[in-house]
């Protein structure tokens, strides 16, 4: 696995010299993108990295939509069809669902071919494009079926946050925001006093230094049976209220401000639970409502997004497990908490 990451000459540029090798002579590549990445990011793509060229493109929905059995089985018979080999590569230019889907499809096809994500989101730079997770979803729960299947080469090319919409930066800075929680407490204080003061221009060198973190730990537990539970901080809650979230008369949450939002549950179950001093919280709190509107919940809402957080394939011995923080940069994995508590920790998080 290798990670071109933001530095002072282009990625693209990079990633053109990587697949000019011989390591590639043989290869046959195939680009996944949707319907906003055919639009905004191929042709920049194909124009900056000559040896794929020639590449074939499949077009997948936008979004959680692509993250289908179904989409994934199109997607191998077209493979198929068009004489793909052990030798072809799989290359995934999109955000995270895309990354996710390409991956696992490059998992299946003929027990595991190459791939390259070129993550086009923020998301995807930060977190969802790097560790070799690959998942689609089933029965209305996100990401119930996958592989661990390593990229090859995940390229991070910063040029294409031109192309988003304030809300997908957004996501992708709760996903910052979680990593340097984790990760590097400084940088942590760094982004939150960025977005306070109105500042939401995200620096390449952070965008890197996620990259690090996660690649760190990712290297430490590859198939997450360890310390890489750290990187779910907020995702038990934030699955569940993404999931809720899509809900007839619910407004939508995506994955990022989702667990945003799961984040504030988990720091504050760390206040009651392990003493994680109260200022962390409210920091936090005021952080994350500059990005996104807190939900309202009612009991009864509660118990929809219960339903959803007991599918979670986190959990153990019956019980929901989250990670939870004891300090900044001090997380604590595989915390058991009762269904009284999520109740709580929900109703209270605006």
């Amino acid at each position: 696995m290798r990670n071109i990451l933001p530095s002072h000459t282009s990625s693209l540029s990079r990633l053109n010299r990587i697949l000019s090798g011989n390591t590639f002579n043989h290869a046959r590549f195939f680009i996944i993108v949707d319907e906003n990445t055919y639009s905004h990011c191929l042709a920049p793509l194909i124009t900056s990295v000559e040896r794929i060229q020639e590449a074939e493109f499949m077009e997948v929905p936008v979004g959680e939509e692509c993250k289908d059995l179904t989409i994934a089985q199109q997607l191998w018979e077209t493979l198929l069809e068009s004489g793909a080999d052990k030798e072809s590569v799989l290359v995934n230019l999109g955000g995270g669902c895309v990354s996710d889907l390409g991956g696992f499809v490059a998992a299946g096809f003929k027990r595991g071919i190459r791939y390259i994500n070129i993550p086009t989101t923020l998301i995807g730079m930060v977190d969802a494009a790097l560790g070799g997770k690959t998942a689609v979803n089933l029965g209305g729960s996100k990401n119930q079926v996958g592989f661990f299947h390593q990229p090859t080469i995940t390229c991070i090319e910063p040029a294409f946050l031109n192309t988003l919409p304030d809300d997908e930066l957004f996501n992708g800075i709760f996903e910052m925001l979680k990593t340097f929680l984790i990760g590097n407490p400084e940088q942590y204080q760094t982004l939150c006093d960025m977005l306070l003061g109105g500042t939401f221009e995200v620096m390449p060198d952070m965008i890197a230094s996620c990259a690090e973190i996660k690649s760190a730990v990712v290297k430490a537990d590859p198939k997450d049976q360890g310390i890489r539970h750290i990187l779910n901080l907020g995702h038990t809650f934030g699955h569940a209220i993404e999931s809720f979230s899509h809900q007839p008369d619910q407004q939508p949450l995506n994955h990022g401000m989702a667990v945003g939002v799961g984040i504030v549950c988990a720091l504050y179950l760390s206040v009651k639970k392990l003493g994680l001093p109260q200022e962390h919280l409210d920091r936090y709190c005021q952080v994350a409502a500059k990005l996104v509107q807190l939900p309202h919940y009612t009991l009864k809402q509660t118990e929809s997004i219960l339903a959803y957080m007991r599918q979670d394939k986190k959990n153990a011995e019956g019980e929901i497990r989250c990670v939870l923080m004891q300090e900044l940069g001090a997380p604590v994995i595989d915390i058991a908490v009762d269904e009284n508590e999520i109740r709580d920790a929900l109703i209270k998080i605006s």
